[in-house]
């Protein structure tokens, strides 16, 4: 009994009261170490519960949950924004904190980034580095037009702000036709930069859909190209330029065929695949990637969080 109520005194000081242990330990005449001994008993035995009223709470049990059902390393949650225009700062705020961190600690030698809207905003809020011996590589082509979906542009920006060494792959994200795919990825420069690109430690990618939301439907697909067909094929959205189906598959069309960009089992090579994206419009090509394993990390927002956990209930 008396012991009992040493540890409700001891809580109350610590919980209530704000003291530090040494202050309670003066309080009541007993040792940090007894402090410590009857604070750990309190949690243990749930004379102590403790709560958070913080909505980031929410988020952090989120990422867990994630973590948990997809097999993630890690997963990164941040508040929805209340006007969808702002989802690409908002996710390019959390992701750039999150590639601070794994920089600054893991020490990447290579790190093969994508394009569009989500990773300008990354790069333009992550802290400078000084990384001269780390290579930041081009994934996979793309266009000579606008910031966000310029590889050149994309590319340049994250070696300038990491102070590392940049590769760009100087080539366009579809080939005219299958024939003139298999002609440049013949050519040995360029098997050399996919083969290379597949070798990074760190991927950072967003995810493409299939609605006009797209800058790849947009401006990026070759001409007299019909994303209806792709749908109609089952396409739910696009990894590396690559249209895949709910699974996760890529869909049976020329498209794929024409995509110049590491192919799916190479990628997975890759130790640390980080994908960055949100918005209701990501939800089924997100779904589509973690259920396939093609992602070690993710970043989103939190009600892209709770639609992938509630979908992968619904399946069981």
């Amino acid at each position: 009994m008396e012991s009992q109520e040493l540890m409700v005194r001891a809580s109350w000081l610590y919980h209530v009261e704000g003291l530090t242990q040494a202050q309670i330990g003066e309080r009541m005449n007993l040792t940090r170490r007894r402090i410590n001994e009857l604070l750990a008993a309190a949690l243990e035995q749930g004379v102590v519960r403790i709560s958070f009223s913080s909505p980031l709470a929410e988020n952090v049990d989120l990422e867990a949950r994630l973590c948990s059902r997809f097999g993630l390393q890690d997963a990164v949650v941040a508040p929805a924004p209340a006007d969808p225009a702002h989802m690409h700062a908002v996710i390019g705020r959390a992701s750039a904190s999150f590639l601070d961190r794994l920089i600054q600690v893991r020490k990447p030698r290579s790190i093969g980034v994508g394009w569009g809207a989500t990773l300008h905003e990354t790069v333009r809020q992550m802290t400078g580095a000084n990384e001269p011996a780390m290579r930041v590589r081009s994934l996979m082509g793309g266009l000579t037009r606008g910031s966000e979906i310029n590889t050149f542009e994309i590319v340049r920006s994250f070696a300038k702000v990491l102070n590392a060494k940049c590769h760009y792959f100087a080539a366009p994200i579809y080939a005219g036709s299958e024939e003139a795919h298999a002609v440049i990825t013949a050519q040995p420069v360029f098997r050399e930069f996919l083969r290379d690109g597949s070798n990074v430690e760190v991927s950072f990618l967003s995810v493409g859909d299939v609605t006009g939301h797209s800058l790849q439907v947009r401006y990026g697909l070759p001409p007299q190209t019909d994303i209806g067909e792709l749908v109609a094929m089952g396409a739910v959205g696009d990894l590396l330029g690559r249209y895949l189906d709910a699974g996760g598959n890529p869909v049976d069309h020329p498209l794929n065929r024409q995509v110049i960009s590491p192919e799916l089992d190479a990628y997975r090579g890759i130790p640390s695949r980080i994908l960055a994206s949100g918005g209701p419009h990501k939800h089924a090509i997100l779904l589509a990637t973690l259920k396939a394993g093609l992602a070690t990390a993710i970043v989103t927002d939190s009600e892209s969080a709770r639609m992938l956990l509630g979908a992968s209930d619904a399946r069981r």
